[in-house]
């Protein structure tokens, strides 16, 4: 039955009950005025997806305007969830994040237009169709062409290559691994970071965590899995294939939660280490007192996030060659 049902035990889109109903204007209220809207996209195999998106502009450290172009840069911030529940209910949480990066003009020197596209994988939420790990790369492959497609439609109002971020919780980091290491990418985008929530190593390596005893066959099951959610694996291809094309990897940012009950605190750590001897740009934080679910529910836990998009937006328009002056 592990064998055979192993995507209804992974993906749990009808947990709690209420998850395929809830409404973004249900949150509303909760998000200190962000104003989130649902868009509808179709993957490339037709199953039609739900989003919510929510727009805001952030401006750049005082005393300091761009040396060319007035304009702001775009950031995509492109959200995969974990594993169970749905969009609307996070909103709250991803808003206040949202809010710290706007109210921040430390470490920006550049007026932004910041935009939050958080993509409900199939088979939750308004998203047609059942979860799967091929599936989701397909959805998450989506969720990239309407970054492409929004930015060409707001390239008079924006400067240059739009900056992407992939922000992945939980089950979320290996589909934002996934995408980063295989996806096929829309011409004129490209991901320059990656936020990394209570990571862990793979599914397989899941298994050994919760069926840890010799006499369960559960852990012996791993040649089975049709769903990998490999990062260990997925960092190594994204080394592999940046040194191919002569590019700087994506930078990494691994935000962990300092109770997690379910990911055992090594799982970040090799992550970490990993980006390292392959020489990715890596930092790593925690949130305090926070369990697996909690890393942003927690201000602390919020900040550090707000922290990590801001310092890998300034890594990516470094990298872009932004300048500005006095």
């Amino acid at each position: 039955m592990l064998v055979v049902f192993q995507n209804n035990i992974i993906y749990m889109p009808g947990l709690p009950p209420n998850a395929r109903s809830e409404t973004i204007a249900a949150y509303g209220h909760l998000c200190g005025g962000v104003q989130w809207h649902e868009e509808r996209i179709s993957a490339i195999d037709g199953k039609a997806l739900g989003m919510a998106i929510a727009t805001t502009t952030v401006p750049g450290a005082r005393g300091l305007t761009p040396a060319s172009d007035p304009k702001p840069a775009a950031v995509y911030v492109l959200y995969f969830q974990g594993n169970a529940s749905s969009i609307p209910p996070r909103l709250p949480d991803l808003s206040r994040v949202l809010r710290i990066v706007s109210d921040s003009r430390g470490p920006i020197p550049r007026p932004l237009e910041l935009t939050f596209v958080c993509l409900s994988y199939r088979g939750y939420w308004t998203s047609k169709g059942r979860p799967s790990e091929k599936g989701i790369r397909l959805d998450a492959e989506a969720g990239m062409q309407w970054i492409a497609d929004r930015h060409r439609q707001k390239s008079g109002s924006c400067s240059g290559k739009p900056i992407v971020l992939l922000w992945g919780q939980s089950i979320g980091c290996g589909v934002a691994t996934n995408l980063a290491a295989t996806g096929r990418l829309p011409v004129g985008v490209s991901i320059d970071g990656l936020l990394l929530e209570t990571p862990f190593l793979s599914v397989k390596a899941m298994l050994g965590v919760l069926y840890p005893q010799r006499w369960l066959p559960y852990k012996y099951l791993w040649p089975f899995l049709r769903n990998q959610l490999d990062s260990w694996t997925n960092i190594g291809q994204l080394a592999e294939s940046s040194g191919q094309i002569g590019g700087a990897s994506p930078s990494i940012f691994i935000l962990e939660a300092d109770r997690d009950e379910l990911v055992p605190k090594t799982h970040g750590e090799v992550l970490f280490q990993r980006c390292q001897d392959l020489g990715i740009s890596v930092e790593k934080g925690s949130a305090p007192f926070a369990y697996h679910s909690e890393a942003i529910a927690r201000g602390e836990g919020r900040k550090i996030a707000a922290q990590a998009i801001l310092s890998l937006t300034k890594r990516a328009l470094n990298q872009q060659g932004h300048s500005w002056r006095q």
